[in-house]
């Protein structure tokens, strides 16, 4: 049985946000004991217990003695288990990124949390609902969440979706982009410098993020000042291409004033 404070305080919503935090943890550390994990989420130890055996049934986790071990997935996280925590500067940018899009237009985004947190934002804004909205999404959380709204048309790409992130991706996506014209794409990325653009860890991910570039009007990336300065495997697009950064870098960052000498507009959130 659980000690009364857990019963109480072990709802849905509670387990949901302590499952995040496990795999948060095993993001930075690779592994984590049942105890470690008790102790740092100040609950049981029979209650880890039973997290991780829920995270090992969903094959997030590999049972070891004592313990669990990431799985041989890569760890980014799928955004479903991260979904329940609070962060102020994800919704500022949201906020901010949502706000630079005219009703009627046709947006397109990649997947990530920061995209996901801006088409949450996007799809719920009251003066968009007569002229309408299409999204046109690589990622298939977005596209499930959007479908739902109904003033926005939804054009998911098809694909081979990625379990960590929720993109497709490959020549379907590809084909189904070549054939559309954007007004403006929201990208999420891992990096962003002046010198290096915007930059994917992935290219299967950054080629399809690529073409969103070449197909669109206007092109803002969506950034927390941690990505600001940092460089990714691959390459989405140059700093030049970019019309708008929503970022919560301060307005004297180096690489803020770098991105408006290349021509962005650079809103500090």
């Amino acid at each position: 049985m659980l000690p009364t404070s857990e019963a109480v305080n072990d709802g849905p919503r509670h387990r949901a946000s302590r499952l995040s935090a496990i795999l948060d943890l095993l993001a930075t550390r690779g592994g984590l004991s049942v105890s470690a994990a008790a102790e740092e989420l100040d609950v049981s130890e029979a209650t880890i217990r039973r997290d991780f055996a829920e995270l090992s049934r969903r094959q997030l986790v590999t049972r070891n003695h004592g313990g669990v071990v990431a799985s041989s997935v890569a760890y980014e996280l799928p955004y479903r288990y991260r979904s329940t925590q609070h962060d102020t500067d994800l919704d500022r940018i949201a906020r901010a990124a949502a706000a630079l899009v005219a009703p009627g237009a046709v947006v397109a985004m990649n997947g990530g949390t920061t995209t996901t947190t801006v088409a949450r934002r996007l799809t719920a804004r009251d003066d968009l609902r007569t002229p309408g909205l299409t999204l046109v999404t690589s990622a298939l959380n977005i596209a499930v969440e959007a479908v739902l709204r109904p003033h926005v048309r939804c054009v998911s790409l098809g694909g081979i979706p990625r379990p960590e992130s929720y993109e497709v991706t490959g020549p379907l996506a590809a084909a189904g982009l070549s054939q559309l014209w954007i007004d403006v794409v929201i990208l999420g990325v891992n990096g962003l410098a002046v010198r290096e653009g915007a930059t994917c860890s992935h290219e299967d991910e950054a080629a399809v993020s690529r073409l969103m570039v070449e197909r669109a009007r206007d092109v803002i990336v969506v950034a927390a000042e941690s990505k600001l300065g940092e460089r990714a495997f691959t390459q989405i697009c140059a700093a030049t291409e970019i019309t708008h950064v929503v970022t919560t870098a301060p307005e004297t960052h180096e690489q803020v004033r770098g991105l408006r000498a290349s021509g962005a507009t650079v809103h500090c959130v």
